[in-house]
């Protein structure tokens, strides 16, 4: 960046910091007339560089807790106290959530987990412990004078990011900053020095200090940003992933062209890019209202990107040629659900996560429509809630070259979704049940409520499935049928 270009970047950025302008000039005089420095920084003077804003303010200053507690009581709207240890005060004024933190000199305790919480006494102390210089620049309020000490603007033009102090430190200072610097590259589309991506490399270990909450954050940001795959090619790349999740850099088979098999990881990188480009309303033919998931789709981005964990366990060379992963999506299933459970996500994202990789091969026994109305609904009902998920997953995962396959593969997943609308239009399948409920069966039968029930329950469950409504006097045939068959 050239010295000339620098006032025009600034009044840009002045400008779209204009709006937040007057309650930081409010709340900077409310600092000084108390004695004390007050200065905007991190994302909210990044952003305004780049275009973005948000109203969720950072500022940072020399007052105690205590002492900023005394300057915004009486001003704020509201306020709160959860991050008082840490240095942070929390408040509401108008539409903005504002933070205010006493300038930090801390380091991440390098045996634990946790920081080490110092206070510092200028605004040099605190800048240059941010994770990156994009980061490190600030404003000063209410004088409005930028503090830029370590290039952040030069950076940010050049949409690199390096760290203000050296790499190795302040990576052993806080290990999850390797990961955010994967998030960023996903989130502003910017490169990693070269130094620092060395760092990365050398200190991948280290991440393994971290815990899973945190950890899971940063992938979470990750995976839900516009282009994810820069950021989980940086992971892969320097060994990050392996800490913490190995099973997305074990998909990098061997390729070998005899067997004719494709770039297990490449392809689930792609399968997820085009997940993301289907989230949201589409058209399919014939049926009358869109499916949509919505978006960004946690769930579906995972299973996207997971989809094919199993393969690497279940790859067989045959001996006539070719390459088989039987039962991949069986063992993936399991392999997610674990993953996702050491990363302390909930019960239900993993429960979803992994039932989609388990069906996401199911649509390919299909054929050119040889299902029957039987294994249609068993198709529905299997997935459940997650069947507008399983048919972007199902979609996303055609990833072949050949355009008349993938056209094929296309027409015959829209015949497939036409039939599936057709049957729940017909047979509201989405509440489908036995004809026959608990009390009934324990009636019939005359059995106590118990496990006899639920395997009589799944019995009529699946000749509902099956053959559809057969009425309540034939499915109690059908029900004594098999009673009498199951006690000999």
């Amino acid at each position: 960046m050239s010295p000339s270009e620098l006032p025009d970047l600034l009044r840009a950025a002045v400008a779209r910091l204009a709006p937040v302008i007057p309650v930081g000039q409010e709340l900077g005089r409310r600092f000084a007339e108390a004695g004390h420095e007050l200065a905007l920084v991190g994302g909210p003077v990044r952003d305004a560089f780049i275009g973005r804003t948000s109203p969720d303010l950072d500022f940072t200053t020399d007052a105690t807790p205590d002492e900023t507690l005394a300057v915004i009581l009486g001003w704020a709207d509201a306020h709160w106290e959860i991050g008082k240890a840490f240095g942070t005060i929390g408040l509401r004024k108008g539409k903005y959530l504002i933070e205010v933190t006493t300038y930090r000199s801390d380091v991440y305790d390098r045996t634990s987990r946790k920081p080490s919480v110092t206070f510092g006494t200028t605004l040099s102390d605190d800048l240059v412990r941010r994770d990156f210089t994009v980061n490190a620049m600030a404003v000063r309020f209410p004088t409005l004078e930028f503090v830029d000490e370590h290039g952040g603007l030069a950076d940010l033009a050049a949409r690199v990011l390096r760290t203000p102090s050296a790499p190795e430190e302040s990576f052993a200072d806080d290990p999850l900053r390797m990961l955010r610097a994967a998030r960023f590259a996903s989130q502003l589309g910017f490169t990693v020095a070269t130094d620092v991506q060395a760092a990365m490399t050398a200190s991948a270990e280290s991440l393994s200090m971290v815990s899973a909450e945190r950890i899971r954050e940063e992938l979470t940001k990750l995976l839900m940003s516009d282009s994810p795959r820069a950021g989980l090619t940086l992971l892969v790349d320097t060994g990050l992933a392996e800490v913490f999740l190995p099973e997305l850099p074990a998909l990098q088979l061997e390729v070998d062209e005899h067997h004719h098999h494709k770039d297990v990881y490449q392809h689930s990188l792609t399968v997820l890019e085009q997940a993301i480009r289907l989230e949201g309303p589409r058209s399919v033919p014939g049926v009358s209202a869109p499916e949509t998931v919505g978006g960004p789709d946690l769930v579906l981005r995972l299973a996207a990107l997971l989809h094919d964990v199993g393969k690497p366990a279940t790859r067989r060379f045959e001996p006539a040629g070719g390459v088989s992963f039987h039962h991949h999506e069986v063992v993936g299933a399991k392999l997610v659900a674990k993953r996702l459970k050491a990363l302390r996500y909930d019960k239900e994202t993993i429960a979803a996560v992994a039932k989609l990789v388990e069906l996401h091969l199911r649509f390919h026994g299909y054929g050119t429509g040889e299902w029957t109305d039987s294994a249609v609904r068993r198709y529905i009902t299997d997935a459940g809630p997650l069947l507008p998920r399983l048919h972007l997953l199902t979609r996303s995962d055609s990833t072949t070259r050949n355009a008349r396959k993938a056209q094929w593969l296309a027409r015959t997943y829209d015949d497939l979704e036409a039939r599936i609308e057709t049957l729940k239009a017909a047979e509201e399948l989405a509440a489908v049940r036995p004809e026959l409920d608990g009390n009934e069966i324990g009636e019939i039968l005359g059995v106590p409520p118990g496990r006899v029930i639920g395997d009589a329950y799944k019995f009529l469950l699946g000749v509902r499935l099956d053959e559809g409504v057969i009425g309540p006097d034939a499915a109690r045939e059908r029900l004594l049928a098999w009673w009498a068959a199951r006690n000999g």
